[in-house]
């Protein structure tokens, strides 16, 4: 039986095991973090498509149980008004919407998953170096361990290891100008936001929420910041206290609830720089091949990022289960998910544009004239459709 080791224990390389285990591979899992966090990565979208790849496997029910349907977005502007809705998910069917989860209940529901399929995953295990010998390939760990498999999969995301061992000329993530801050809320009063996400084109600022029905806000803020501004090192500096009394001044003068909200922040608050990778040349080397965030990373604002891994999870799986060899199933595999993976990744950063703010009182007003006619015309607008409605056979 062949064995794959997987790098990366959070969405895509779960999802992998899963797969590869059905196909008739032995895998095995190895996660750097010591432990899960509760709240790690706050929340994110899982679009259509991305369910469709748990249906697969069996996960959606579990997943969704925790979830916010999330089949429209409400656009509004700085000053209360709407501009628009728009389906959050295909256009010729919005009632086949988006599901918004907290990203540790994802991960919890394709760990368990792991787990009730008896596949070995070792938590702490930061990966050190790759060696490849003949027939075989070698991880070595921190910790001295050194684990041998048929091939190697790199699913450590977007600051990939494996990424840079397959090619160390590798692109670095390219920065978005934004910064996303995020976390929970409970303002009292605050009515739920059934079926529904909102989106404030502030003044200073773009701000995003939905609210539970038990009343929990989910709520995101995308600040445009300076190049100095934009890295891990300098947003990880900043205390969680301070961008929120950030965001509250820049969000004072936006309607009800965006300052409510800031005002009744409970728990965590997640920053972090806006980055993607537009164009990986090599996605595989010999035993080596990368999935996720680790070879196509987009921004949260297509909606994408989840779900586009699980979609590789699938493809690659079915290719080292029907293709002649690793090499010819890495070289099919590529070839189907890249083009679509990289018009994800273009398609987050023209969304971008829209977010990044403008200071002259002038342009806001453009902004909002126009965005009601873009938004109508994108309410029925079928043409990223198969950007849902892509299937995946297994």
């Amino acid at each position: 039986m062949p064995k794959a080791l997987i790098i990366g224990g959070g969405v895509a390389g779960p999802a992998a095991a899963l797969f590869l285990q059905r196909a008739g591979w032995e895998v095995e899992i190895f996660e750097a973090r010591e432990a899960p966090a509760a709240y790690g990565g706050l929340f994110l979208n899982v679009a259509t498509n991305g369910l469709a790849v748990l249906d697969i496997l069996g996960l959606r029910a579990p997943l969704v149980a925790d979830g916010h349907a999330c089949p429209r977005m409400v656009m509004c502007s700085g000053r209360g008004r709407v501009l628009g809705v728009v389906p959050n998910g295909p256009a010729a069917d919005p009632a086949r919407g988006s599901v918004v989860v907290r990203r540790a209940h994802l991960h919890e529901v394709l760990r368990r998953g792991v787990a009730d399929a008896g596949i070995r995953y070792t938590s702490g295990a930061r990966l050190q170096r790759i060696e490849e010998q003949g027939d075989h390939v070698i991880a070595r760990f921190a910790d001295g361990t050194r684990v041998e498999g048929d091939v190697l999969i790199g699913a450590d995301g977007i600051g990939s290891v494996v990424r840079t061992t397959i090619d160390p000329d590798a692109p670095a993530p390219a920065p978005s100008g934004l910064i996303s801050i995020g976390g929970f809320a409970r303002v009292p009063g605050l009515a739920p936001t059934p079926g529904e996400q909102y989106m404030v084109f502030g003044a200073k600022s773009f701000f995003g929420y939905l609210v539970r029905d038990d009343g929990t806000a989910y709520w995101f803020a995308n600040v445009t910041a300076s190049a100095s501004e934009n890295s891990r090192g300098a947003v990880g500096a900043v205390a969680a206290e301070e961008w929120v009394a950030r965001l509250q001044a820049l969000h004072a003068d936006d309607p009800y609830p965006v300052p409510q909200i800031l005002a009744h922040v409970v728990g965590e608050v997640g920053a972090y720089p806006l980055a993607d990778l537009t164009h990986v040349p090599h996605w595989h080397r010999d035993r080596l091949v990368l999935l996720g965030d680790a070879v196509h990373a987009t921004s949260p604002s297509a909606g994408q990022g989840a779900s586009l891994a699980l979609e590789d999870a699938i493809s690659l799986a079915a290719h080292l289960r029907d293709d002649g060899g690793y090499a010819e199933a890495f070289a099919g595999y590529e070839r189907d998910r890249r083009p679509r993976a990289e018009e994800v990744v273009s398609y987050a950063r023209a969304v971008n544009r829209h977010k990044r703010v403008t200071r002259s009182r002038a342009g806001i007003a453009l902004r909002d004239a126009m965005l009601p006619m873009f938004l109508r015309r994108a309410a029925s607008d079928t043409r990223n459709d198969h950007l849902y409605n892509h299937v995946i056979p297994w």
